[in-house]
């Protein structure tokens, strides 16, 4: 006789805050203490929740049901993460960032430096979706300038977290957008779409604050030979015509305005950016489709430069991909096992308010990143966690994955022990805790989310939704 399955039992509430307790010190102290790789983290988190889930009754195959399930809800998003490799490497090649970066340096004016250095910055990570890339090209860059003109450092490193932190949460080739719009199980669009209304007024602010703190420093003269020698490398690696180069950001933008699905618009992009590359550029072909896969580093002579001009490649996803599975693993196994449930019956059933819903939605995030050190678990974990709150209050899940990109992709860089906080003080040369008092965007977009929450701003609702 066969024999008798084994009762599933429901976890309880302390069982889910131990089985939560052990992931987060698996995560912080493999990460802090040894410098585990995140990766292998995460399968010994794997293991636990397995082995707590098996305790409960579950039995294996449901264990792989609930993982797989998982993965399968992901997998459009998934072909965005490979595209988002090619669409970047493709700019690289068709000029595309050269002649972003070529023409906006130019621009720059002692008075109007912090300014116009934010909204460079925030362009660059729009078109590039990275803000790592940003702080290590224009960011080094912006510190030089900020020293010769005797502007506080720290206050120059504010400005560029601002303006790289922009693009990494709202543009379309973002790893962290795409991250947060899957975990919600939202479309891309929608979710880009709930940012504007929180995100922008934000940067607006921003903008006028660095403003006026920038017409202090009006009188101060500088040398501007780190300028000149970056255009004069783009000049001579490229031809910046910005009618031709800048036709792969425009069909982008232009197909995503018109809300083609997000998989033709990265399609026609990179398309279009190889045509650039070689008609235009004069680029081998062979050397453009092998980039798609793996980019290599430019050849300007300038290092930092140069490592910006070779990122990108379906094989640089590869490593936020891998992870992303396997987060999303985890969430599976967590939720279909009742862990979420019952961590929800704890302490989120009792929110009755939107408003403090979206400010616990932050909060939970930033405490994510404290004890996780990265924002891609953070985001998957926090989606995961209060799908079903946003679900009862008839909230969209775009308002959701808004949340928590508020409340992890911009807080992440403010802590020092994170990947980002270390890259940021590394790259910039400024302590995490010096420059996040001037990151204005990256804490005033919380406030500014919770306040149009009281007021009822820019709250989605679900389709027949009360």
């Amino acid at each position: 006789m066969p024999p008798s399955h084994t009762a599933i039992a429901l976890p309880s509430p302390r069982h889910a805050i131990l089985c939560f307790t052990v992931i987060i010190l698996i995560i912080g102290v493999g990460l802090f203490r040894y410098a585990i790789d995140l990766h292998v983290l995460m399968f010994f988190c794997l293991l636990w929740t397995g082995a707590n889930a098996r305790c409960l009754g579950v039995p294996f195959p449901a264990l792989h049901e609930q993982v797989a399930a998982a993965i399968g809800q992901a997998l459009p998003a998934i072909y965005i993460f490979i595209l988002i490799g090619m669409v970047i490497a493709s700019f690289m090649h068709s000029g595309t960032i050269a002649v972003l970066m070529y023409y906006g340096l130019d621009w720059l004016t002692p008075a109007t430096f912090l300014a116009i250095g934010l909204l460079l910055c925030a362009l660059m990570s729009l078109a590039t979706g990275t803000s790592w890339g940003t702080a290590g090209t224009l960011g080094v860059v912006f510190i030089g300038i900020g020293g010769a003109m005797q502007i506080p450092l720290p206050l120059v490193a504010g400005m560029i977290v601002c303006g790289a932190t922009f693009g990494d949460k709202l543009s379309p080739i973002s790893d962290t957008t795409n991250l947060a719009a899957m975990s919600a199980e939202t479309s891309l669009y929608r979710h880009i779409y709930s940012m504007f209304f929180t995100t922008l007024p934000t940067l607006a602010i921003t903008l006028l604050l660095f403003a006026i703190i920038g017409s202090n420093y009006g009188g101060q003269d500088f040398a501007n030979n780190d300028i000149e020698n970056i255009r004069s490398a783009l000049a001579t690696a490229f031809r910046l015509s910005p009618i031709i180069c800048l036709l792969p950001i425009i069909v982008l933008a232009t197909l995503s305005i018109r809300r083609v699905p997000a998989e033709i618009t990265m399609s026609m992009s990179v398309v279009t950016a190889v045509l650039v590359a070689v008609i235009y550029q004069g680029s081998s072909p062979v050397t453009i489709l092998n980039a798609l896969w793996a980019n290599a580093p430019g050849t300007t002579g300038i290092a930092n430069l140069d490592d910006l001009l070779g990122r990108g490649g379906i094989s640089s996803m590869s490593w936020t991909l891998i992870l992303a599975l396997m987060a999303l693993a985890l969430g599976g196994m967590l939720h279909g096992s009742g862990f979420l449930n019952a961590l929800l019956d704890g302490f989120v059933t009792k929110i009755k308010r939107v408003p403090s819903l979206i400010a616990m939605t932050i909060g939970t995030g930033f405490l994510g990143n404290m004890a996780l050190g990265e924002a891609y678990v953070s985001i998957i974990l926090n989606c995961q966690l209060f799908r079903p709150k946003y679900k009862e209050v008839g909230l969209d899940p775009a308002v959701l994955s808004r949340s928590v990109e508020e409340g992890s992709t911009l807080t992440t860089g403010l802590i020092p022990w994170t990947t980002a906080g270390a890259f940021y003080a590394a790259t910039l040369g400024v302590p995490v805790l010096d420059f996040a008092p001037y990151a204005f965007f990256n804490y005033l977009n919380a406030v500014v989310s919770v306040t149009m929450a009281i007021f009822g701003i820019g709250l989605l609702r679900r389709l027949n939704s009360p």
